[in-house]
C-alpha cells in the first residue's frame, strides 16, 4: 500500500473580514495549520517567516490585509498577500544597523523570486519558496 499524497489541496485562501492588525497573527496561525495539513514543515521553516513579513508589511504600510493565499506550483510554495494599496513595495537601500526595515531583504534572500501584481483597488505581493526535499 502506498502512502497518501502529501497534499490534498494545492491551493488555499483566507479572506479577512477587516483590515485590523490582529490579522497578522491569525494569518500566521493559518499558514502553520495549512502547512501542517499539507505535511510540510511549519516550525523552523522559511514559509512562516516569509508569510509574517508579507502580512506585517501589508498591515503597516499598505492599509491592511485583505487576502492571504498559499499555492503549490510543482516544487515551489507561493505565498501571496493582497492589500488595498496600489503602490508596490520597494527594495531600497539596506541599512543593516537600523532597527526594522529588513522585511523585504529577508523576503528577497529566502525566496526564489517575489513580486507584485495589480488587483482591483490594490495589489498582491507574492513570494515563491522551494519546497523542502522529502
Amino acid at each position: 500500500m502506498s502512502p497518501p499524497p502529501a497534499v490534498a489541496f494545492p491551493h488555499r485562501e483566507l479572506v479577512f473580514a477587516s483590515e485590523a492588525v490582529e490579522a497578522c497573527g491569525a494569518g500566521i496561525a493559518w499558514v502553520r495549520r495549512t502547512l501542517d495539513d499539507w505535511h510540510l514543515p511549519a516550525e523552523g521553516g522559511d514559509a512562516v517567516l516569509i508569510a509574517a513579513e508579507l502580512l506585517s508589511n501589508a498591515a503597516k504600510h499598505a492599509g491592511g490585509i485583505l487576502r492571504l493565499s498559499l499555492e503549490l506550483h510543482g516544487s515551489l510554495l507561493q505565498i501571496a498577500v493582497t492589500d488595498p494599496s496600489p503602490d508596490p513595495p520597494h527594495l531600497g537601500e539596506h541599512r543593516p544597523n537600523s532597527i526594522g526595515g529588513h522585511g523585504l531583504f529577508i523576503v528577497d534572500r529566502l525566496t526564489v523570486s517575489w513580486g507584485t501584481r495589480r488587483e482591483d483597488g490594490g495589489k498582491t505581493v507574492w513570494a515563491d519558496l522551494p519546497l523542502p526535499s522529502p
